[in-house]
């Protein structure tokens, strides 16, 4: 049930939507952005921006928009050919909404790479408009990377920071690193003598960390540059269009497009009613075999099993990919339960619902449908020391089987509430757009009464306390976040400390223990001579309050140099540090 309303009277505003009341007092041009709007509100506010000599207006509940012109083109459909202009309204979100007006101002479609709403009578025009939206949104990804990614034809010299040591889990004294191209050339006492010619940053104290793998993405170009931002530099992606996948890291990996590492997971998933549509989808036990064989031989480093699989065939599965070399990670498919799957051979399962589910299920019990969310309500009366699991947790251990738990989408899943700041984006809520700040007040799921409340509460608890057993029994846990990484993966890291972590163990397991996991920690994982450039600097030292990590200054992937401040503005992010000095003898920056 929607009920938002919005007035406006003597210059007071007020409204009401999901998320509680709000007033503003106003003063000029300005426009509500609907939290449920239909796609006809974007045609108001670009009329709105179009009565201004700027193409911009301010907005409620806050921000200001922006209104840039595309491009002219004809469309054709049954009320003949048709003249419209397209445009991209920026600071609703993170990302632009494009959007096709006529001559007489009249909305004809929005666009967007995965959907698009066209007039009566045009509908023929959908796909090429949504293909236009992909283009529009490449091009700006381009721009911003080609304005933004700096690549030093010199050495670089970053003097007076602190390393995180991941060995240690502690700062180093103040060091300055050098790095020439995309390699790490010197790691050198503080007051070492520059040579000729070097560009210098000046680290002001700060802290160099090595870059940060999210072990739990599903990347896409637009989430690919707000990773680097966030010192996240290597993705595993657990799942996805294999083509499109394939086409995005070749862009990043030509330095057309920013983003991370991405090391791919081969997704096999089961036909069914329910069944996801990213990777293959098998229909026999031969075909599951097959898909193997072709993650394989196109260099994936993994296969991961989702919810509709044949439990009967995981165990052939299982064993074909492991005689190819691949990791076997996953869901528990429906049906069955944690202990099959380990006995099956995985190595890793994919987030804690799933395991924790097999303790409070019936057999019967169908988790390919939201059952596999709503069910955790059960979970408070669960007792942790029960047999059933002890059983699981014993299994683990001995046969060295991982956790992926993705903790932070089941905080906010179980923690949101309407009115109310998600607890993961406290800290960061009043740096990002209006709909993302809407969206952190926002419920994720339908909690009705005092009593379910306090089940969602309490689930979240058991939860929190399953990983924490987990980790006292040497179970190794990955830090991701199926939540598209960047900010939300810094709260990932954050609740690993109700875990038992510390802040340096925390680190160490996102850094040089995830590098070695997959095989990368003579290269990565470490800032270390030799290695390949990758390392974000903060402003403070992050073994002493983890938090340090949100206010990044500068980050270097593969020697490719960002300054989040520059780029921020662009995501409708507000920044959360400034960029260090940067000169060169002779050359003012």
């Amino acid at each position: 049930v929607i009920d938002e309303r919005f007035s406006i009277d003597g210059g007071q505003a007020e409204w009401v939507d999901s998320t509680g009341p709000g007033r503003a007092a106003t003063n000029g041009p300005i426009v509500y952005v609907a939290q449920q709007g239909s796609p006809w509100s974007l045609g108001l506010y670009a009329r709105a921006m179009l009565r201004t000599e700027t193409g911009s207006i301010d907005a409620l509940p806050g921000g200001t928009l922006q209104l840039e012109e595309l491009e002219r083109l004809q469309v054709a459909g049954d009320g003949g050919p048709l003249a419209v202009t397209s445009y991209a309204i920026t600071g609703i979100q993170m990302f632009p909404s494009y959007f096709l007006l006529d001559d007489t101002g009249a909305l004809f479609a929005t666009i967007s790479p995965r959907a698009s709403v066209v007039r009566d009578g045009y509908q023929r025009e959908a796909q090429r408009l949504g293909e236009l939206a992909v283009k529009y949104s490449t091009e700006r990804l381009i721009d911003l990377q080609s304005r933004f990614a700096h690549r030093y034809d010199r050495p670089v010299r970053i003097t007076n920071v602190r390393l995180f040591d991941p060995e240690t889990m502690t700062t180093t004294e103040a060091k300055s690193v050098v790095v020439r191209r995309n390699q790490i050339v010197g790691v050198l006492p503080a007051a070492s003598p520059t040579t000729p010619g070097e560009i210098e940053i000046d680290g002001n104290g700060g802290t160099l960390v090595p870059g940060l793998y999210e072990m739990h993405g599903h990347m896409s170009q637009e989430s690919a540059m707000l990773n680097v931002l966030a010192g996240v530099t290597s993705v595993r992606d657990m799942g996805n269009d294999n083509a499109v996948l394939d086409g995005l890291i070749e862009r990043i990996d030509s330095g057309v497009l920013a983003g991370p590492r991405i090391t791919r997971s081969g997704f096999i998933e089961g036909r069914s009613p329910f069944n996801s549509n990213n990777g293959i989808l098998v229909s026999s036990e031969a075909e599951a075999i097959d898909a193997a064989r072709f993650y394989a031989a196109r260099g994936f480093e993994q296969i991961k099993i989702y919810n509709s699989m044949n439990p009967a065939w995981v165990p052939a599965l299982v064993a074909e990919a492991k005689s190819l070399g691949l990791r076997v990670a996953g869901h528990v498919p429906a049906f069955t339960n944690a202990d099959t799957m380990i006995a099956a051979g995985y190595d890793e399962l994919t987030h804690i619902n799933q395991v924790m589910l097999g303790w409070v299920l019936e057999a019967d019990e169908d988790t390919r449908t939201l059952l596999r969310l709503t069910a955790l309500m059960r979970l408070p009366d669960l007792d942790l020391q029960s047999d059933p699991v002890q059983k699981t947790i014993d299994a683990m251990v001995e046969s060295g089987v991982a956790i992926d738990p993705t903790l932070a989408i089941h905080e906010a899943l179980l923690l949101s509430r309407n009115g109310s700041v998600q607890p993961g984006m406290v800290d960061y809520v009043d740096h990002l757009p209006v709909s993302s700040r809407r969206a952190s007040r926002q419920a994720l799921s339908a909690i009705e009464g005092p009593d379910a409340d306090a089940a969602y509460r309490g689930a979240f608890a058991k939860i929190t306390a399953t990983i924490r057993m987990m980790h006292e029994r040497g179970i190794f846990i990955l830090p991701g976040t199926d939540l598209g990484g960047a900010l939300t993966y810094h709260r990932e890291l954050e609740l690993y400390q109700l875990a038992g972590f510390t802040a340096g163990e925390i680190l160490r397991r996102a850094t040089l223990d995830m590098a070695a996991y997959l095989g990368e920690d003579q290269r990565l994982g470490s800032i270390e001579k030799g290695k390949l450039a990758d390392f974000f600097l903060t402003q403070g030292d992050p073994t002493a309050d983890l938090k340090a990590i949100k206010a990044i200054r500068m980050v270097v992937k593969d020697g490719v140099f960002y300054y989040p401040s520059e780029i921020y503005p662009a995501f409708g992010i507000r920044p959360f540090a400034t960029a260090p000095d940067l000169r060169t003898p002779g050359v003012a920056f």
